[in-house]
């Protein structure tokens, strides 16, 4: 599993960014697939995560405003970010959780793979 995330990139408060996480490999489809972020000096947070089935989780200060979905035709997992605030400013990754666990979990150390990130950054 080689995941890439893209998508990234500088907005004003208020705008939209659509985040890509990207797998060439064929198992991609069969894992729950999570999207954290991190700014320096902080723990990373969780964001939101979808199962393989597609059942989806939020954190709260991102409900309403993120959306995550995945095409397993493509291999790929979006999170559309809309309403951003400047304290949505971060290094995006997504992760891989190739667990059965039924439905999606929140913590960083359940997810195997990760891919190497994007900045976001939303200006006031």
């Amino acid at each position: 599993v080689q995941l890439q995330a893209s998508g990234g990139g500088l907005v004003q408060a208020g705008g939209s960014l659509r985040l890509s996480c990207a797998d060439s490999g064929r198992t991609f489809r069969t894992y729950a697939v999570g999207w954290f972020r991190q700014v320096p000096g902080k723990e990373r947070e969780f964001i939101a995560a979808i199962s393989r089935s597609g059942s989806t989780r939020y954190a709260d200060s991102v409900k309403g405003r993120f959306t995550i979905s995945r095409d397993n035709g493509k291999n790929t997992v979006s999170l559309q970010m809309n309403s951003l605030k400047p304290e949505d400013t971060a290094l995006y990754s997504c992760a891989a959780d190739p667990s059965t666990v039924i439905g999606v979990r929140t913590s960083a150390n359940d997810y195997n793979y990760w891919g190497q990130g994007t900045q976001v950054t939303v200006s006031s």
